[in-house]
């Protein structure tokens, strides 16, 4: 999900967290400043919610919930939270939480041309701070193609490249499989990119 406007005015998190309480719109947290997330293209929706309902009967056999871009994470508590597009806990303070996720095992960005390099970079590098992340997924909306990194026992990512029309993504220790022709189902992204590749794609 993008973000479109900084606010100037400090908060601090309670008073972000009763803002958005009665806000409209959502905004992430950072350092007592806020922004305000763009919304989302109807191909950012829908990739977002196929990746939901792909998730859903691994993660309930596990235990575990699955949420979308409605629900906050608390990347850094009382510093840094975000609204990831996809976010699946196993962890029982998560569940007994109404608001917040601490303990995310896996976090999915569907990425746009304006946020792409935000997603790869820094925004990944703050949730790597989280230590019960697992599994950091990037979705493109140009063409069939997932960037996915997984956190080894040796805390060191390891990354996974899916795309094109036979592309599955496979996430055993979640019982998530993924065919990109279900992921992208009813989407509009053409399996294949007509063109020079997105500079992300090409690394």
């Amino acid at each position: 999900m993008g973000q479109v406007e900084l606010q100037p005015a400090y908060l601090t998190p309670a008073e972000y967290f009763a803002l958005e309480a009665q806000s409209l719109e959502r905004h992430e947290y950072f350092d007592g400043e806020l922004f305000m997330m763009a919304g989302a293209s109807k191909r950012h929706n829908s990739i977002a919610n196929n990746a939901l309902v792909l998730s859903l009967a691994g993660v309930r056999a596990r235990g575990c919930q699955a949420f979308t871009s409605d629900v906050r994470v608390a990347v850094q508590e009382g510093r840094h939270y975000t609204y990831p597009d996809l976010v699946i806990s196993c962890d029982p303070d998560d569940q007994r939480d109404d608001y917040l996720i601490r303990h995310p095992v896996l976090i999915v960005e569907v990425t746009s041309p304006g946020t792409e390099r935000y997603d790869h970079n820094e925004k990944f590098q703050q949730y790597q701070r989280l230590e019960n992340l697992r599994h950091y997924v990037l979705i493109s909306q140009s063409r069939w193609f997932v960037n996915w990194f997984r956190r080894t026992e040796a805390n060191e990512w390891v990354l996974t490249q899916c795309s094109g029309p036979d592309g599955v993504l496979e996430i055993s220790d979640l019982d998530l499989r993924w065919p990109l022709a279900d992921l992208y189902q009813a989407t509009g992204v053409p399996p294949l990119w007509v063109g020079p590749l997105p500079e992300e794609e090409t690394r």
